[in-house]
């Protein structure tokens, strides 16, 4: 089962190329997603029964274009993925304090994945330094849509902080496995885990998830949701440190999520999210 894109909806599709992977990780995505046509390199390659390819974060020797002080207090990592905000692109923004520089090594990683930067701009407030990207299709000139590659976009950001900010690992998930230091405590997915749905309008609903996060987790979330045959029409899906929190809007048949409905879709999220992460190697 795989998940395309028809007319800006995500949904499943019997016949896609799935894509591959080769890091183990907790819980990695059950689904095969189709892709656009350019490839994605080896090293950052999805599968259904693996995760991602993704190498260890060097010590902290090198900093993209930022600043590295270990003496002071590690802000929270954060990346947004906004599908919302642009018609034509999807809009990523990273925030690590102040200590992101340009970017310009995550930009041409970004690249590698068959993705076009069309803006780059950024912004500082009180939580520090904002980087901001529109990102492209290289294949199609438009914004990505499907999830398995903006998992990938997601994925390679992180990486990216991991090896030019080796410091981050403590505040992310993702660092328990490949960065230099693993995050202090576990996140108890019972008490992280919500899961709401609130009337968006004549046509929709929203769907707002927040749990622990893991790679792959993106995807997961997508397979669960429309293999109940509810249609995912677009939304955000945010990384902050050790959580994510997925915004969707949602619609069955062009309409609103019914009550009924409502609960179907929050029992399978929650008993997905939940159960333990033993269960599928036990057999």
């Amino acid at each position: 089962m795989a998940v395309t894109v028809a007319s800006g909806i995500l949904r499943p599709s019997p016949s896609t190329r799935a894509v591959e992977c080769g890091l183990p990780v907790p819980r990695c995505c059950s689904l095969r997603c189709s892709l656009f046509a350019a490839p994605i390199p080896s090293k950052i390659r999805l599968h259904s029964d693996a995760a991602i390819t993704v190498p260890r974060a060097a010590s902290p020797k090198t900093v993209e274009d930022g600043s590295s002080n270990e003496t002071d207090i590690v802000p929270t990592p954060k990346v947004i993925i906004d599908q919302d905000s642009d018609l034509d692109a999807t809009i990523v923004e990273i925030t690590f304090g102040d200590r992101l520089g340009s970017l310009l090594d995550t930009m041409k990683s970004l690249k590698n994945l068959g993705l076009n930067v069309v803006k780059a701009n950024v912004y500082l407030d009180s939580s520090g330094k904002h980087n901001k990207f529109a990102i492209t299709s290289a294949s199609t000139g438009r914004k990505v849509n499907d999830p398995e590659l903006l998992e990938a976009i997601r994925l390679t950001i992180i990486n990216n902080m991991l090896e030019y900010h080796p410091e981050s690992s403590s505040q992310l998930a993702l660092g328990a496995a490949f960065g230099v230091e693993p995050p202090g405590q576990e996140v108890d997915v019972d008490i992280a885990t919500h899961i709401d749905v609130y009337d968006d309008g004549p046509d929709r609903s929203l769907l707002v998830v927040e749990t622990a996060d893991y790679p792959g987790l993106l995807v997961d979330l997508v397979k669960i949701i429309t293999d109940i045959n509810i249609a995912v029409q677009s939304g955000e899906f945010d990384t902050e440190g050790l959580l994510a929190k997925a915004k969707f809007h949602i619609s069955y048949k062009g309409k609103p999520i019914i009550k009924p409905l409502q609960q179907v879709l929050s029992n399978s999220l929650r008993y997905f999210l939940r159960r333990p992460t033993t269960e599928e190697a036990s057999f």
